[in-house]
């Protein structure tokens, strides 16, 4: 996939739009889905992008289809919803699943592309919306290695990192692991910034210490907010957390794997949502356990 492709795209989201403009820089010819969660996609189109009102439409464009939405309801529906991609489908066209889902879900979604003549991949994404935009995504890709070794060079536009995690499903069964153990950090490192505060310890002291220390990446996407309530560093939301936790406790209970850990987790991240901080970054954490 060296030479222009066309490819669809549904999701121009935080992450979709970066996605999006690293493949016109690419060279390739675009096709995006409307729809009104897009971010403003003006700049798409003056360089060269079109829009389409249905997934089917996009996929009949297209040799490539990308999607970037929430999660796997989103997935199965833009897919096998009337007017979904998978009726515009021609043989042979790849899909490449972006979001972060349920392996057994996702497993399902490939049989049913593969079924319809198409081709299928995971390619869960991390980094943020900053890296999208610059082209440096880290992707954790599930495919045959035939296929993996066909797209690469696709995925190259839009990502730095690119890692075959093994089979369909393996790049979403890694990534929920890699998020579990992100976010699992993040509530950890929020519960001790609101006790370290309740204690009077200065928030520079913690930091220092914790940064000398095993503070790692999550310090780092954090200090912003505990420094000067900035949230910039981290704009995940916490429904999104917890939607990525709950598919991490779905999965480790498919897997019949411990997930005591991960009870404890997806319990602060509800009672943050239902404390209407849904919608909220996740460092807000931080305020909300601090005024508990």
């Amino acid at each position: 996939m060296t030479e222009s492709r066309k490819v669809g795209l549904v999701g121009v989201g935080l992450m979709g739009h970066g996605i999006a403009a690293n493949l016109l820089r690419g060279g390739h010819a675009l096709c995006l889905l409307e729809h009104p969660g897009n971010q403003p996609v003006d700049d798409l189109m003056a360089a060269g992008a079109v829009a389409r009102g249905s997934g089917r439409e996009v996929a009949e464009a297209a040799e490539v289809v990308i999607l970037c939405v929430t999660g796997s309801p989103q997935v199965e529906a833009v897919l096998f919803e009337p007017g979904g991609v998978l009726e515009g489908l021609a043989p042979g066209t790849v899909v490449i699943d972006c979001s972060t889902a349920l392996p057994s879900s996702t497993e399902r979604v490939a049989a049913r592309v593969e079924a319809a003549g198409g081709r299928f991949l995971d390619a869960a994404m991390t980094r943020t919306p900053k890296e999208a935009e610059a082209g440096r995504l880290n992707l954790i890709v599930g495919a045959p290695e035939a296929l993996f070794a066909e797209v690469r060079p696709l995925l190259e536009c839009f990502a730095e990192n690119i890692a075959h995690a093994g089979p369909v499903g393996a790049g979403h069964t890694l990534k929920l692991l890699h998020n579990f153990v992100s976010l699992g950090f993040t509530a950890v490192l929020a519960e001790a910034a609101a006790a370290s505060r309740r204690a009077g310890i200065d928030d520079a002291a913690l930091l220092d210490v914790l940064g000398q220390g095993g503070g790692g990446v999550i310090l780092e996407r954090l200090r912003p907010f505990i420094e000067a309530g900035d949230p910039s560093g981290f704009r995940f939301s916490v429904a999104n957390a917890l939607k990525d936790i709950g598919y991490y406790r779905t999965m480790t209970e498919d897997l019949a794997a411990e997930h005591g850990v991960a009870e404890a987790v997806l319990a602060l991240y509800r009672r943050a949502s239902d404390a209407g901080h849904a919608e909220r970054p996740v460092p807000e954490l931080v305020r909300l356990l601090e005024g508990e």
